[in-house]
């Protein structure tokens, strides 16, 4: 079974237990089938990460920072089109990859799901860089006059907390609701007018 005892990036311990964890789903795979994968002992993949709990949050970590804040990030530092445009188009962005992932990624968006209640810190490590992005365009709004004046951070704050229901995997249940993208549009407006 321990075929391949050479030395393992974590990245590479990452990679394997994504695709593990895809096909078996988080609440069925092991560290044992992880290290199948990898043709090495279980026990090596402890030396990288103390447990099966360690390795899922750093499967859903950086899944979250690829998947989610790196393309999101990309819309925040542009220097493009209006900040209004700019900040509906992060906003639609976001609630449409996690609808996404909700659909077409069910595994790992289970996960996520899962961590999102347990590893406490690190999901408030993924809303903090969010909500920082959101105040990069708040700012830039700021600057050009666009947007009123304000404190920037706490904006970002509350249009992250008010969009939730959106984007927030606890109410991925309702998301094929009928009239989400009316109640989302609502929520927008009222957004806008306080912030124009």
């Amino acid at each position: 079974m321990t075929k391949n005892e050479l030395p393992l990036s974590k990245d590479e311990i990452l990679d394997a237990a994504e695709q593990v964890l895809r096909r078996y789903g988080p609440d069925k795979t092991s560290v044992v089938d992880i290290a199948k994968v990898l043709q090495v002992s279980h026990g090596t993949l402890y030396r990288h990460f103390e447990s099966k709990a360690a390795l899922r949050e750093a499967v859903t970590s950086r899944w979250l920072h690829t998947s989610i804040a790196v393309p999101l990030e990309a819309i925040a530092s542009g220097t493009g089109g209006s900040a209004v445009g700019r900040l509906r188009l992060w906003l639609d962005t976001l609630i449409q990859t996690k609808r996404k992932f909700a659909a077409e990624d069910a595994e790992m968006f289970a996960m996520y799901a899962n961590v999102t209640v347990i590893e406490v810190e690190m999901i408030s490590t993924h809303m903090y860089r969010l909500i920082k992005q959101l105040e990069q365009i708040i700012e830039a709004g700021m600057a050009s006059k666009e947007l009123k004046q304000g404190d920037s951070e706490s904006l970002a704050r509350a249009i992250f907390l008010a969009t939730s229901r959106f984007h927030h995997p606890s109410h991925a249940g309702e998301w094929a609701m009928g009239s989400l993208g009316e109640d989302f549009e609502s929520v927008w407006q009222l957004l806008l007018g306080g912030l124009t």
